[in-house]
């Protein structure tokens, strides 16, 4: 594996003997394993899209424009019911702010150039943070933004791809509206092989059941609420204990 060369100028340097066309390689391979499980969901976002009577540019329109995966099937719906532009607004704000965590331990620092840097923010989706997250201190400019643009390429291309498959179908694909919560059903399996996230698994469960009882009409609207307070004191707690064990 090279060697990391020191940062130059305070600029990430290149690995040693490593070029710009090698690391841009090594980023698209870094993304093939997500980029397997993104491309099919690409192409059932595609499908959904014709099937509830929107545009077939919405597909791609909303991928580059708002590359979300959860985000855009959850819009999907939201638009084909009329839902008001403040109520989507805060629905995305509410679905999209862990993002804000990523940033945190996100290597964005090594991408210097503006735009770039911009385009590196906004694609930050949850498999990009997770690439990074299995090989902390490796980065580099070139790396992360090939990663981050491939990744971006397969769900644009998946949802073209689903638009044109969706042409050619005599008729609709029933439950393609499921795989928004299939997305979510996989990672809250995925997050239970760690037994530290048990806890925000039963603060989930516990923040739908009360948002249930209190609002049954909007009741994963107001699980969410329910469940980034219980996220916020849950952290505040964390950090009281780790203060008194200090």
């Amino acid at each position: 594996m090279p060697v990391p060369a020191p940062p130059v100028g305070g600029r990430p340097a290149l690995p040693t003997g490593s070029t710009p066309r090698a690391e841009i390689a090594t980023g698209v391979r870094l993304s093939f394993a997500a980029g397997l499980g993104m491309f099919p969901l690409g192409v059932a976002f595609g499908v959904l899209v014709v099937q509830t009577g929107l545009p077939w540019w919405v597909a791609p329109g909303l991928s580059i424009a708002l590359f979300a995966g959860s985000v855009e099937l959850l819009l999907v719906g939201l638009m084909v019911v009329g839902t008001p532009l403040a109520t989507i607004a805060l629905t995305i704000l509410l679905v999209n702010f862990r993002h804000v965590f990523y940033a945190f331990s996100f290597p964005l620092r090594v991408v210097r150039h503006p735009l770039a840097r911009f385009y590196s923010l906004y694609a930050l989706i949850d498999e990009a943070y997770a690439v990074t997250a299995a090989s902390p201190g490796t980065w580099n400019r070139f790396r992360l933004l090939a990663m981050q643009a491939s990744f971006h390429s397969y769900w644009v291309g998946g949802g073209i791809v689903g638009v044109a498959i969706a042409s050619f179908l005599p008729g609709r694909i029933e439950g393609l509206e499921y795989a928004l919560c299939a997305l979510f059903v996989t990672l809250t399996l995925d997050a239970c092989r760690s037994r530290g996230q048990i806890p925000s698994l039963l603060l989930a469960g516990l923040a739908y059941a009360l948002g249930a009882v209190v609002a049954p009409a909007s009741a994963l609207f107001a699980g969410l609420l329910v469940f980034v307070a219980l996220l916020l004191g849950r952290y505040q707690l964390q950090r009281h204990r780790e203060r008194r064990h200090a």
